[in-house]
């Protein structure tokens, strides 16, 4: 039984330890901060530029669905539906800003980045790619040279006749002996 609580407990320990789960940690503290930038921001700067046309925060906003929205003063309890579009603007204006910085500052960049990488890889898979080519070419004519010169004549370098052709096969007579 204790080596099952063993077992459990390193492979936690090694779900814990995997690069995603930490980098995702750090993702989920960084985005937190974030909002409370992204959201002073709305609260600091959008709230009041919207508010020059109304008042001066989002969050007043509403409209009455039904019957007079009044507020009983004694019982703080609210007659009619009011509806808070003020506040779901708010949201909205926040998650846009949040949106567009993250794509804007990470996402575009980090992408633009990546294909850069693509390409330079690609780029040097194609190098890599001639350099094999150009090399069995180069091999290609040494062969055709040599048997040039065990057959005494210059065979094309189509004809067929190469270490394991008719002209010049490694295992055949030597004409030195």
């Amino acid at each position: 039984m204790s080596e099952k609580k063993v077992s459990l407990l390193e492979g936690f320990k090694a779900f814990l330890m995997r690069g995603n789960v930490i980098d995702l940690a750090v993702a989920v503290v960084i985005g937190a901060a974030f909002t409370n930038i992204v959201n002073a921001v709305v609260k600091g700067i959008i709230n009041p530029l919207v508010g020059a046309f109304g008042t001066q925060d989002l969050d007043n906003y509403s409209s009455c669905l039904q019957g007079p929205c009044t507020t009983d003063p004694k019982t703080g309890k609210m007659d009619g539906i009011e509806i808070l579009w003020g506040s779901v603007l708010s949201a909205t204006l926040s998650f846009l800003i949040t949106a567009a910085v993250v794509y804007f500052l990470m996402v575009l960049p980090m992408a633009k980045y990546l294909a850069r990488r693509a390409a330079a890889q690609a780029a040097k898979e194609g190098v890599q790619e001639t350099i094999e080519v150009s090399e069995l070419e180069v091999l290609k004519e040494i062969r055709d040279e040599l048997v040039a010169q065990r057959t005494g004549g210059a065979p094309g370098p189509d004809s067929g006749e190469g270490p394991g052709g008719a002209g010049g096969s490694a295992a055949g007579p030597r004409e030195d002996r």
